[in-house]
């Protein structure tokens, strides 16, 4: 009996990209002010969101099982040193993308995994170009919705990723999870990954 695995994410795509390497987990959502602490780096900030998510769940979660992990997440698209997190609206959907249009920019995920006795964290960090997008394309996309709920108003695996022109880095650490960092952080936890 391995590792028993808390994702502290209700993000159905770290949900779907866990199932995708086989672990076995429970979803235990944590809800919490994902704001920037004033005079925080981009990376710091990433990096602290998603180790209070994994501390978080560990306290919802696992106080009463023995062998418990849980992992948290935090995805931010940084373009000139400020972070795009999840639009608002349409409107500063619109905005973000308009912003990212024909230009690099960078997307960062924390992984950090919590037992009784470690904390570990992993950071993927990815560069994304994305090609011209006119106007109009740009609203037809945010009238589909699926940009409202995205750190930078897109989705990679949807249909955000027909403006992807390069990406330098970890698809899936763009979609929220990245695979590879996330994998060694659970086998020094004992949580199985079936290949």
């Amino acid at each position: 009996m391995g590792t028993y695995l808390v994702l502290a994410s209700g993000s159905p795509r770290r949900k779907a990209l866990l199932q995708q390497i086989g672990v076995a987990f429970d979803v235990h959502p944590v809800d919490m002010d994902e704001s920037m602490h004033p005079g925080e780096a981009v990376i710091a900030h990433v990096k602290r969101l998603a180790l209070e998510k994994a501390r978080a769940g560990y306290q919802q979660a696992c106080r009463q099982i023995k062998v418990c992990a849980a992992l948290g997440a935090d995805t931010v698209v940084d373009i000139d040193g400020e972070v795009l997190g999840k639009p608002a609206d349409s409107k500063q959907a619109a905005a973000f993308l308009a912003r990212l249009s024909g230009r690099k920019h960078k997307v960062h995920t924390a992984v950090a995994v919590v037992t009784s006795n470690t904390e570990l964290m992993a950071l993927s960090s990815s560069e994304v170009e994305f090609a011209r997008i006119s106007e109009q394309q740009i609203n037809s996309y945010v009238k589909t919705g699926e940009p409202l709920d995205k750190a930078g108003a897109y989705a990679i695996q949807g249909r955000g990723g027909q403006f992807v022109v390069h990406l330098n880095g970890s698809y899936s650490g763009v979609m929220g999870l990245p695979l590879f960092e996330t994998v060694k952080l659970l086998s020094v936890c004992g949580v199985a990954c079936s290949i």
